[in-house]
């Protein structure tokens, strides 16, 4: 089994990348996609390919006093959601370790406290599903620490263990927690990258791959194993890491002395 069928799905992040890609796919296997993200001409634009099949709900998961409506707002959507794929996502690098604290809060008010508040507006409807399911989007960059990554990473590797508690904390439910941890993926984010990125494949790809994990009821789905395969080895042999590997990506020579 590779595809998912006739559940109701809310996705948040879909106005671009690996959202947008989800619904679209989603939607095309006869699924009712709740489709969420800040933009609403480009959730309108996307509710064109499937309007039968997509309804649209803007929202903005790192505003905390805007989020409180969402609840009641998915309701009059639908009565139930069998699944919640947590997509919405940003990244900024921290150059030169300049430590900006409000740099630092932009990103995990989006990749952390905006999971905790889509899982938060969406644990009323889940109950309501025999099989529910809350899937989010990690990141393979929490397997191991890269330069420049300390936002995003840390953000990521908040959210790994976040997810695991949750898990650990609904074992005597139905909810099953899934981590999606995705290399690069050809989105408008990465598009801002400027590095190499080492198999980068597209969002539909993605999207392609991430369906399958959930309907095989996987826990982790990471992806491409090309790159999530050695990753996952070099998380284990730190040493190897940081004594062959960070040294050749790491920019910083001296540090900053004011």
């Amino acid at each position: 089994m590779s595809e998912i069928r006739d559940k109701t799905v809310w996705v948040t992040g879909a106005s671009s990348g690996i959202g947008r890609a989800l619904a679209l796919r989603l939607a095309s296997h006869n699924n009712f996609v709740i489709a969420s993200g800040r933009r609403l001409e480009a959730l309108a634009e996307l509710q064109k390919h499937s309007p039968q099949q997509i309804r649209i709900l803007d929202c903005d998961v790192a505003d905390d006093s805007a989020m409180l409506a969402v609840p009641s707002r998915l309701n009059e959507l639908s009565g139930h959601l069998d699944m919640v794929i947590a997509c919405a996502g940003t990244c900024e690098y921290d150059n030169d370790l300049q430590l900006e604290s409000a740099m630092y809060r932009r990103v995990f008010d989006v990749n952390f406290f905006g999971v905790i508040n889509t899982l938060r507006s969406a644990l009323p409807l889940l109950s309501v599903s025999t099989a529910p399911v809350f899937a989010a989007l990690g990141s393979l960059s929490s397997v191991v620490p890269f330069p420049r990554a300390e936002a995003y990473g840390s953000s990521k590797a908040a959210l790994d263990y976040f997810l695991e508690s949750v898990r650990a904390d609904s074992c005597h439910t139905n909810l099953k927690i899934v981590c999606i941890r995705p290399g690069f993926v050809d989105t408008p984010l990465t598009a801002r990258n400027d590095f190499e990125m080492p198999f980068l494949v597209s969002p539909e790809r993605a999207a392609k791959t991430i369906e399958t994990g959930l309907a095989k009821n996987k826990s982790i789905i990471d992806f491409p194993r090309r790159l999530s395969w050695p990753l996952r080895f070099l998380g284990f042999f730190r040493f190897i890491w940081f004594r062959f590997c960070t040294p050749k990506i790491s920019r910083i020579r001296t540090l900053r002395k004011n």
